[in-house]
């Protein structure tokens, strides 16, 4: 009689560790993700188009291509992205010298259903940036 009464509740405890568990992966994730797209977006460097043999990506999609491979374990969409000129006080990556901040919107759905009714459509949306000097890098 005593584990029908405990053993749920000892369930919800354990997958609301996991979860929140998972949680706290998926934002140091994030967080390492913008710190080495924002390495990146600082050089003023771009990659090359992995489907175009030849052709270079712009910078704001090798910006993405930087974080997306720091962070391989999760999708993140080219919406979730914003690029601001902190030196001009204006949307985009800036030239050599501006000041930018490279941000990341993530909605992570909850696991355990009995959490999800505490939260946003049963989403936490995080929010992560990073914010550097462009290099003086070349223009071209």
């Amino acid at each position: 009689m005593e584990t029908a009464f405990i053993l749920p509740l000892l369930l919800m405890l354990t997958f609301s560790i996991i979860d929140f568990g998972s949680l706290f992966y998926v934002y140091l994730t994030l967080e390492n993700g913008v710190s080495q797209a924002t390495r990146y977006a600082v050089t003023g460097q771009t990659m090359n188009d992995p489907n175009n043999v030849g052709q270079k990506l712009s910078r704001d999609q090798s910006i993405k291509m930087a974080m997306r491979q720091a962070t391989p374990t999760l999708s993140i969409s080219d919406g979730d992205f914003t690029f601001y000129n902190v030196t001009k006080g204006a949307s985009g990556t800036g030239g050599p010298n501006d000041v930018i901040k490279v941000s990341v919107s993530y909605n992570w759905r909850l696991l355990t259903p009995l959490l999800r009714p505490f939260f946003n459509n049963g989403q936490i949306s995080l929010n992560v940036s990073s914010t550097m000097k462009n290099e003086p890098f070349p223009t071209s």
